[in-house]
């Protein structure tokens, strides 16, 4: 493993601190920073994703950022793809990749590979979609569990666009997601992974954290935002971009589904859901060094810490 080139995985739950820890970790070591998030591919979803402005990218900038329209699907595989070739430019200029984000279904893709699963069918996903409009995310996510209970057990009840790629697979070929994954070849990685972690020791603070923020998103204008995406054309609030935590409930809020003192109260509970599932990622993650997000000195020690591994 020492004569592969290292790269750096910042990992964590949302409103930890990665974005922070990421920018002094530049401003002392040679590492460009590459983003492993799903929502911050999206060229004008800036507030309801807390996107770096613009000052802070001028000294810190974020690869994978900004590379796609919000009409458009964005994917793990695609995120590899996109991925690797960063790390790879990154690495012949010689420098050391930064992989930050909380998006930890494209860490894995980025590790382990990806299985062999057949790509989308357009009918068939617009079908699942009616489907979730008219019978409710609860009665799919039942229906996973009657086809692919392994799946339904690692996808959160309250996870529409897994619950309905599941779904999908399983009508395409008859078999389980789970079936198909279990026949993913273990893929050598080309890179020797630093991989730390912030992950808060007090729950409580976390989520004090994430109701702040997401009060802030909506005193800077979350829900105009959202009502200039849904006016930009092929934009709908099925697609994966706004199914996005925040934008999602918007969305809902904006179709009449919620009303405004509801809408605070359901996007906080969303983070917070989002904040827990990343945080199983983590528990069950392997060769990682976790820092707690709001120790005293945390990004001294953890710059130490990657000091030790990268020399």
């Amino acid at each position: 493993m020492t004569d592969k080139p290292p790269a750096i995985l910042l990992k964590g739950p949302t409103a930890s601190g990665k974005t922070a820890l990421a920018v002094f970790l530049r401003q002392h070591l040679p590492v460009d920073i590459v983003s492993v998030d799903s929502a911050l591919v999206y060229r004008g979803m800036d507030i309801g994703t807390a996107k770096p402005d613009a000052g802070l990218l001028a000294r810190a900038p974020h690869r994978l950022i900004d590379i796609c329209e919000p009409s458009e699907t964005y994917s793990a595989a695609r995120f590899r793809d996109d991925a690797l070739r960063e790390m790879a430019e990154i690495t012949a200029a010689g420098r050391i990749p930064l992989l930050v984000g909380g998006t930890m279904l494209y860490f894995r893709a980025l590790e382990q590979g990806l299985g062999p699963l057949p790509e989308a069918e357009p009918v068939l996903r617009q079908r699942l979609e009616q489907a979730l409009r008219e019978q409710g995310l609860t009665a799919l996510h039942r229906q996973l569990r009657q086809v692919d209970p392994v799946s339904a057990r690692r996808i959160h009840p309250n996870d529409p666009q897994r619950t309905l790629r599941a779904l999908e697979v399983y009508h395409l070929t008859g078999r389980p997601m789970s079936a198909w994954l279990a026949e993913q070849d273990v893929v050598e990685p080309v890179y020797r992974f630093i991989k730390l972690a912030l992950v808060p020791a007090e729950r409580r603070r976390l989520h004090d954290a994430i109701a702040g923020r997401f009060r802030r998103m909506l005193q800077e204008g979350l829900i105009e935002e959202v009502e200039g995406l849904l006016r930009q054309p092929g934009v709908h609030p099925g697609l994966p971009s706004m199914r996005s935590v925040g934008y999602r409930q918007v969305c809902q809020y904006l179709a009449g589904e919620l009303r405004r003192e509801g809408l605070e109260e359901a996007g906080i509970v969303a983070t917070r859901r989002l904040a827990k599932r990343q945080l199983t990622w983590l528990r069950a993650e392997t060769a990682l060094q976790a820092f707690d997000a709001h120790a005293d000195q945390v990004m001294q020690r953890a710059l130490r810490w990657v000091e030790t591994q990268i020399n």
